[in-house]
């Protein structure tokens, strides 16, 4: 039988309202001890009247103490469980696209807490983050396999918010043979990325749709991606018909494969290794000068107490980027940090501007992609803005 996990009174609204999430210090710990618990162990959420709201997998080592994955307090979670969600969510990304290069589970907006996939056609690369997850890994896997039928699962569990969980990182390929390369295919282009030593889990499906933007402005124009990774940005650039793209960032494996990945689509890019802000501010030394500038960096803010000085940071790539631009350019920035929100993100880039005395026209406004949903009650959900504008220098 279950244990049962009880919240404090008032407690219980947030997840009425829809939210999934039970921190710490919302715990009736006089009526239930997370130190009861294992990391990971399903329990029964009650409110504090003992009305049963769902059942959630605790983690008593993690300050979000509890997430819930049904408000079904009858359904078994086992592998049937995890066949009908992981089901939903692929039903939802072959009416989105129609080819299988897509992010296939984004977690809580998929009721699935903790878990991502992305599916490289027969490749799935799957990264588990919380202890609930990890405790649920024999049936996952045998639930992907029944959905997806993949040549091949890799585990990329490398992510730093294992640690918050209490758990080891690591890399696996936990079913079939992986090559040193996974292919995408996306708006027509074809791209080679590394799924076991690349970043995340290879590649960014979430910027998809704000990469097409770069197509409308690249025609005969001189493009400068910062933090351009192995090339999404900079290769739909050139093969839009641009005059000159020049790729800066500060993994030289990384522009090896954007070159790569230029190659692979008929047209050339050129590389620059280093720190971004530094490069920008070498590059304006020696009287470079462009004309659409994208600024897609990590993210600068990973909490909250950083958010001055990691909008400090994003301010100071602006400025620098809109430097680099002729007398009118465009500039492509964005921000994958929750921390900052879209209207941050334009506030940012709108100080920036007023610094050097130029007109800020805001052309397009981008977020994640499709396969990336966003859970409407939870904020936390909604993380990467994308800002499109037209820099007027006075």
């Amino acid at each position: 039988m279950q244990k049962t996990l009880t919240l404090k009174s008032r407690e219980d609204r947030r997840l009425r309202a829809g939210h999934l999430w039970v921190y710490s210090n919302e715990i009736a710990v006089d009526k239930t001890s997370l130190r009861d618990f294992e990391p990971g162990e399903i329990a029964t959420l009650c409110a504090a009247s003992g009305e049963t709201l769902g059942q959630v997998y605790v983690n008593p080592q993690s300050l979000i103490s509890a997430r819930l994955l049904t408000r079904d307090s009858k359904i078994a979670i086992d592998e049937a469980w995890l066949v009908a969600r992981l089901t939903d969510a692929l039903a939802l990304r072959t009416r989105l696209y129609d080819q299988p290069f897509y992010r296939a589970v984004h977690g809580e907006a998929d009721s699935l807490p903790g878990l991502v996939v992305d599916r490289y056609d027969q490749l799935l690369v799957v990264q588990i983050g919380t202890a609930g997850m990890e405790a649920l890994r024999a049936p996952l896997l045998q639930a992907l396999q029944q959905v997806f039928h993949p040549e091949t699962i890799v585990l990329r569990n490398d992510i730093a918010s294992r640690e918050l969980e209490g758990l080891e990182q690591s890399v696996e390929i936990v079913h079939g043979q992986v090559a040193a390369q996974a292919e995408v295919l996306e708006g027509g282009l074809q791209f080679a990325v590394d799924p076991i030593k690349g970043q995340k889990t290879g590649w960014f499906y979430d910027q998809r749709e704000n990469r097409l933007a770069v197509r409308r402005f690249a025609q005969g124009a001189r493009v400068l991606d910062v933090c351009s990774y192995v090339g999404g940005w900079a290769v739909n650039a050139a093969s839009a018909g641009a005059a000159d793209v020049l790729c800066v960032d500060a993994s030289g494996s990384a522009l090896e494969q954007a070159s790569h990945n230029a190659r692979l689509n008929g047209v050339e890019v050129r590389t620059k290794q280093g720190d971004a802000l530094q490069s920008l501010k070498e590059l304006q030394a020696a009287g470079e000068q462009f004309d659409v500038v994208v600024l897609d960096p990590p993210a600068l803010i990973k909490r909250k107490r950083d958010a001055k000085h990691g909008s400090n940071h994003y301010r100071s790539l602006n400025q620098w980027a809109m430097r680099l631009l002729g007398k009118s350019g465009v500039l492509i920035s964005c921000s994958c940090s929750h921390h900052l929100s879209a209207a941050q993100l334009q506030d940012v880039m709108l100080q920036a501007s007023r610094q050097q005395g130029h007109d800020l026209q805001l052309l397009a406004r981008g977020q994640q992609g499709l396969d990336h949903p966003e859970h409407p009650a939870m904020p936390e959900t909604a993380y990467l803005k994308t800002v499109v504008a037209h820099v007027r220098h006075q």
